[in-house]
């Protein structure tokens, strides 16, 4: 019963030294039963607890006072190789005719640690989750409740302006400098609704909808998205290929990994001296393809292994979701998302890749 035990038993005298020490504890702590038996069992314990073991059991044989006996609770074992752990420990006592007699049941903690830590790191992370989903309705009703006062602020400079044209005609009106910035109002006040519009479309829930699209002018409008609101410093060069066959996409879905490998490369060049930014349309066998490179570092062999796994990131902030769902979503649409990690001076470059669609026979 002892040797098919799955927690560790030990039995020692009452000077500490070992009398049994069965399989599980063996494989708990990396001493056989050979090894440890007449030994004192300090010998498993971190040197800060063992120097004061014995000293707790003269206490209790000379007043009778228990601290641990007949009570379960966390300590620290010592592993034959120096590791240290925890260990859930109750102690029970016996008086035989050799004498009293301490029996230890200890059960090895670590797993159950790993999975609160693991528990713990994914309420956190659901609970940034949380936080993001609501950041995404409120900016789906920011865009909303900004569009109708842009609306209106286009209407009245368009009334200004016929008004304007009408004063002309008569020989009044204003000067030709008013009606040029009223012009410049006008557009301002278009691409600001522009901006909400696309802003609107990227966060708003939906169902995926396909359909056959040019890849530039969706790349060119995720680049201008990204670039909201970044300070300026990095230089972004566009660099898109004339007469690229068309794509059968989902335009938010691609446009969500072409904002969020830009947004990375624009993090990745900070502090970089001239930092710049390249994206690239080109068309490559049967498959249409979107690079951005960076002049950043490049990506070390450490973080390669886990660089599109969910969960995993090398960031301050964030969840590591981004390069796993985009990867995610460029393999739903038969592509792939593949890196060359650069390094020795060159950047990181992250590759989308999409079937070309092949145009219908007439």
């Amino acid at each position: 019963m002892l040797d098919t035990a799955v927690d560790g038993i030990i039995v020692t005298d009452e000077r500490g030294r070992v009398l049994m020490f069965n399989q599980a504890c063996e494989r708990l702590f990396g001493w056989s039963e050979d090894e440890i038996i007449g030994r004192n069992i300090t010998l498993l314990m971190p040197p800060d607890c063992a120097t004061g073991h014995d000293g707790y059991i003269s206490t209790y044989m000379a007043t009778g006072v228990r601290k641990i006996i007949g009570i379960g609770r966390e300590v620290m074992g010592q592993h034959r190789e120096g590791a240290v752990f925890p260990i859930e420990l109750s102690v029970g006592e016996a008086n035989t005719p050799d004498g009293r007699q301490f029996i230890g049941i200890l059960r090895d903690l670590r797993p159950r640690k790993e999975a609160e830590q693991r528990l713990n790191q994914l309420q956190t992370d659901l609970l940034h989750m949380a936080r993001v989903s609501a950041m995404d309705e409120m900016g789906a009703a920011l865009a909303h409740e900004l569009n109708q006062p842009l609306t209106a602020v286009m209407l009245y400079l368009q009334a200004i302006a016929r008004a304007n044209a009408r004063e002309a005609r008569q020989g009044g009106g204003f000067s030709e400098t008013t009606k040029l910035i009223l012009d410049k109002a006008v557009r301002e006040a278009e691409r600001a609704g522009n901006i909400i519009q696309r802003m609107r479309q990227f966060v708003e829930k939906r169902e995926p909808e396909r359909r056959l699209l040019e890849l530039n002018p969706l790349v060119d409008d995720a680049v201008e998205l990204t670039m909201l609101g970044h300070r300026r410093g990095t230089r972004i060069l566009r660099q898109f290929a004339d007469d690229l066959p068309q794509v059968r996409v989902d335009p938010v879905q691609v446009q969500q990994i072409v904002v969020n490998l830009v947004r990375n490369a624009l993090e990745v060049v900070k502090g970089v001296e001239a930092p710049e930014v390249r994206v690239i349309t080109r068309a490559v066998g049967d498959m249409v393809e979107m690079a951005v490179q960076d002049n950043g570092p490049g990506i070390s062999p450490e973080a390669m292994e886990n660089l599109f796994r969910a969960f995993s990131t090398s960031k301050r902030t964030g969840l590591g979701l981004g390069l796993a769902i985009s990867r995610t979503i460029a393999q739903n649409h038969s592509g792939d998302l593949v890196v060359d990690p650069g390094g020795s001076g060159r950047g990181a470059c992250f590759i989308l890749q999409l079937p070309a669609t092949k145009p219908e026979t007439p």
